[in-house]
């Protein structure tokens, strides 16, 4: 698994979301089998099969979270120099195609939210912009075309 960018509280949400799964949701589908068992025969115990498919799903989804947490890289701050756009960066644009001022945070595609203005740094926007300075135009292909920014600030 590639590096998983991820900001202080996206870090903190993915080690409780751990924790729920280990701790919780496995005690409830272990009871959920458990019951199940009780019913009789396993051949034909549709609860049981449900239940053992949930579990599965459960130990799938621990397994994918401990290896994003191993991949890790935690943003402490986004760049030392607040007029470069990095990871963690909050970037204010002035949409130059629509003449409309937006703000994104850049953040890893585990914690990419469109509705949230929060994108990857792997988005097609988000790429364009790392490494950018304030002032900068930048023209991103994007599929529903080109469109131009320029940056008008930026915040760690």
């Amino acid at each position: 698994m590639a590096e998983v960018y991820l900001t202080p509280e996206g870090k903190k949400e993915l080690d409780d979301k751990l924790a729920y799964l280990k701790n919780i949701r496995r005690t409830e589908i272990a009871e959920l089998i458990s019951e199940a068992r009780a019913q009789g025969d396993l051949s034909e115990n549709a609860e049981y099969d449900a239940a053992k498919e949930l579990q599965a799903k459960n130990e799938y989804e621990i397994a994918e979270v401990e290896a994003m947490l191993k991949n890790a890289i935690v943003i402490e701050n986004a760049s030392s120099d607040a007029n470069t756009v990095a990871v963690g960066s909050t970037v204010m644009l002035h949409n130059s195609t629509r003449n409309k001022d937006v703000e994104y945070q850049i953040v890893g595609a585990a914690e990419a939210d469109p509705f949230k203005n929060r994108i990857s740094n792997n988005s097609p926007v988000g790429n364009a912009l790392i490494g950018r300075k304030v002032g900068e135009e930048v023209e991103v292909n994007t599929p529903g075309g080109i469109v131009k920014f320029r940056i008008k600030g930026i915040k760690g």
